[in-house]
């Protein structure tokens, strides 16, 4: 939040870890780890805050969603600008317990702007894309539940974006093949 006229910046603290963290190859892993070292590790990451792996996309799916659907544009989406937190859920009667629930929290806005534009929806959606190429090696399945948690929360409007995705998808094939 920013109210530029009364010079107030506000900010809030998360408590969590980044996405990239609690994906493979995403964290700074060790040498001399083993693939079952790093499997066991991040099995263990994200059983910790509750979540399997398919929930963790649903999850980042609908939160991008929701976020465009609100016309907003967040121009730096990577596994490294999203964060999963604890949220302590008030008994529902006395005998209760209190049960955690994770929330995925988007962050760094410093990029974003209003768009309703399909194109630019399907821009940031790309970005996302590349980053989890990148970052996460053999990620494809994972982006593909991103993209269908994404569908199911947008409905009609995913036609669009998903047609200016895939037009997208080839303009930037197109400039990595020309340099």
């Amino acid at each position: 939040m920013v109210d530029a006229v009364e010079g107030v910046i506000g900010i809030e603290w998360i408590e969590g870890k980044s996405v990239r963290h609690l994906l493979p190859g995403g964290a700074e892993e060790e040498s001399g780890e083993t693939e079952d070292d790093l499997y066991n590790e991040e099995v263990d990451l994200l059983s910790g805050y509750g979540v399997s792996k398919e929930t963790l996309m649903s999850l980042i799916g609908t939160e991008i969603a929701k976020m465009h659907m609100a016309d907003i544009i967040h121009g730096d989406l990577t596994t490294s600008n999203m964060m999963l937190r604890y949220v302590s859920s008030p008994p529902t009667s006395t005998r209760s317990q209190v049960q955690p629930k994770t929330d995925l929290v988007l962050i760094d806005f410093g990029l974003a702007y209003n768009s309703n534009l399909i194109e630019d929806k399907a821009v940031d959606l790309y970005v996302l894309e590349r980053a989890f190429s990148s970052t996460h090696p053999d990620s494809e399945p994972l982006f593909a539940s991103v993209l269908d948690s994404y569908q199911r929360k947008v409905g009609n409007e995913w036609l669009a974006i998903g047609k200016r995705l895939d037009d997208v998808r080839l303009r930037g094939r197109k400039r990595s093949m020309v340099g």
